[in-house]
């Protein structure tokens, strides 16, 4: 069976050699598409003024270099008085990576909505808050809360997905294909115009994939997250224990 999986190759191969040593498996890594940051340009179109905004919100790294980035190019010295509000721990340190760390203005949620809305106590609601997001992607669960928190809040596009060059990819030579992402779907049609599933089968990983893949008219084999599949290589066991 083979199997194409929408991401680069991770860097513990372990569980997916696993599922080639026990059901022959042939994996191969193929990236759909690229995160880019938007130009200064670009970004100029939301008529979002940096130097308005005393707390930002981020949910990826692409975002923090996006946001530096633009930054630069714009001529915005970001203040010390600056606060983060991160939705993990590990996006939180990377802001290292532009500014000095500091508890006292940067703050990490468990990686969900509600553990950021958990972060600003009455210490920081007055703060007005730029919450940075990927193009495309769909921003209501954060914005519902921040809403119902009565909390200052715009949203601003950073980063963008852009398809990748798949045409060297025999999508027909395969057995499954795992997306991961709205984008990879966006990808596959840009690449493939005329392309038709037959029999080709997807498992989808992560909720937002899935309607992609339903809208474009594509039947979903395996749907995970699930409690039984938690990452992508056991949706794939999954997949194909079930065969």
């Amino acid at each position: 069976m083979k199997i194409l999986i929408s991401q680069h190759v991770p860097s513990n191969l372990t569980p997916y050699e696993q599922l080639q040593k026990k059901f022959g498996a042939e994996l191969a890594f193929h990236p759909f598409f690229l995160i880019e940051p938007l130009s200064a340009k670009e970004f100029r179109a939301e008529h979002i003024n940096l130097p308005d905004y005393t707390a930002i919100v981020f949910s990826s790294r692409h975002a923090i270099d996006a946001y530096f980035k633009l930054c630069e190019e714009m001529r915005f010295k970001v203040p010390e008085t600056m606060k983060y509000f991160c939705s993990t721990e590990a996006v939180a340190m990377y802001l290292q990576k532009h500014i000095v760390y500091r508890k006292r203005k940067i703050f990490y949620g468990t990686g969900t909505p509600a553990s950021i809305i958990a972060l600003v106590t009455a210490k920081h609601k007055g703060e007005k808050f730029l919450i940075t997001t990927t193009e495309g992607s769909d921003t209501t669960q954060i914005t519902t809360l921040f809403a119902a928190a009565k909390l200052d809040y715009t949203v601003g596009v950073l980063v963008k997905p852009v398809s990748q060059d798949l045409r060297s990819v025999d999508i027909a030579s395969f057995d499954v294909a795992v997306l991961c992402n709205p984008a990879d779907v966006a990808s596959l049609r840009e690449n493939f115009p005329d392309f038709k599933q037959e029999s080709l089968k997807f498992i989808s990983f992560g909720k937002a994939v899935v309607r992609s893949l339903e809208e474009a008219g594509f039947q979903i084999a395996l749907q995970a997250p699930t409690p039984e599949a938690t990452s992508i290589s056991k949706a794939v066991e999954l997949y194909i224990q079930s065969c």
